[in-house]
């Protein structure tokens, strides 16, 4: 179960207490802080030279890291937008999708998946998850496809890429636009390929807890399309073709010089984040082989995931979470509630209509994983996962 490794991320920062009365020390699921501290120098010209050039609205940082994030994910452009609920939101638009579209995707998600959708009028509706890559189960999407349906929205959820092959099978024999989710999957691969180039347009989050995150809100489209590119510039600035010329009805949603600075920084970690992320994941992998209660995340040979988080299953969710706070470790749930289930859209739903997604929703729970988590404290989270396996 070691976790030493060469490429490992150093220990920064200095950790806080898991309750003023315990000398035990919290190991988090994630902290912020300590990603700065690690990235401060880097960080701190980053932001000081956008101060100083007096520009701050889509200019030279964000034209760069667009630059640089479509030159990695090998897609020909990447527009930056305000927050990737923006993202999804004028992906969609920019591929024709608009009031009464139906739009197939995961229900076990962050509910601003679906939030996106109904943002522009369309009509989010819900395919079951394969209960092992946690994502859309291709057979369960060919079976809500309706005369409505205009595009499908897998969700590469937790860092895990959803099944595409079959997707665009599906997509190209109905005519659907594809819009890959990627907020969890910044350099994920799928059959060898970074997620993002996959399907005609893909909506990447830049929250600050993301793999490749910024210090505020931020997002991004990528694609392949330059038609759909320059729709998207226009979309996400007013619908401005030209200064002051409003040739859509577009919104305001543009990813900030200070935001795009950062994330060129963060971006040129990204890889050796990922890399310690998976050696950690790696490590809780090894102290639930054979385990029966605790469920370790399932990795297709097809895929390599990036563990934005490391979610075990375990019908004993309650009990575990708290015998691990006693011993100060942290963990939390994404996601307590299927979409279908929230209140915004049980109307149109019931309870029981996607199985897999409610009992998943049921039994996930979050591990600390970040890349600055010291071996010591990856160890500590192990030898307690290996105790209650």
């Amino acid at each position: 179960m070691s976790i030493h490794d060469p490429a490992a991320a150093p220990a920064v920062g200095q950790t806080v207490v898991a309750d003023p009365s315990s000398a035990v020390p919290l190991i988090p699921v994630g902290d912020l802080a300590r990603t700065y501290a690690r990235l401060k120098p880097e960080i701190d010209a980053a932001v000081g030279r956008v101060l100083q050039s007096g520009w701050y609205i889509l200019g030279r940082e964000v034209a760069a890291f667009e630059t640089a994030f479509a030159s990695y994910l090998g897609v020909g452009h990447a527009v930056g937008v305000g927050n990737g609920t923006d993202a999804i939101a004028l992906g969609l638009r920019a591929l024709g999708v608009g009031p009464g579209d139906e739009v197939i995707t995961s229900p076990l998600s962050a509910a601003f998946s679906a939030l996106a959708i109904s943002q522009i009028g369309a009509v989010p509706t819900f395919a079951d998850i394969d209960p092992r890559r946690m994502t859309l189960d291709p057979a369960a999407v060919a079976a809500a496809i309706t005369p409505r349906t205009k595009a499908v929205m897998p969700v590469h959820l937790y860092g895990q890429p959803a099944e595409m092959d079959p997707i665009l099978v599906l997509a190209r024999k109905h005519g659907l636009k594809v819009l890959e989710d990627c907020a969890q999957a910044h350099g994920a691969r799928y059959r060898g390929r970074p997620v993002g180039g996959w399907g005609d347009a893909a909506a990447f989050s830049f929250y600050p807890s993301k793999n490749l995150g910024a210090f505020g809100d931020g997002g991004a489209v990528t694609t392949q399309d330059p038609a759909i590119a320059d729709r998207l510039r226009q979309l996400r600035n007013g619908g401005q073709s030209a200064r002051y010329v409003h040739s859509l009805v577009g919104v305001n949603s543009r990813l900030d010089e200070l935001q795009a600075a950062i994330l060129g920084v963060r971006l040129d970690h990204l890889d050796r984040d990922n890399a310690r992320r998976r050696a950690i994941a790696a490590c809780y992998d090894a102290a639930l082989a054979g385990s029966t209660r605790l469920i370790a995340p399932w990795t297709a040979p097809d895929v390599e995931p990036v563990h934005h988080l490391y979610v075990l299953r375990t019908v004993d969710r309650t009990g575990l979470k708290a015998r691990l706070a006693a011993q100060g470790i942290a963990s939390d749930v994404h996601y307590p509630t299927a979409i279908h289930c929230q209140p915004a859209y049980a109307a149109r739903f019931r309870s029981g209509q996607f199985p897999e997604a409610e009992r998943a929703a049921d039994e996930v729970l979050s591990m600390p994983l970040v890349p600055e988590l010291t071996d010591e404290e990856v160890e500590r989270v192990a030898a307690a996962l290996e105790l209650e396996a």
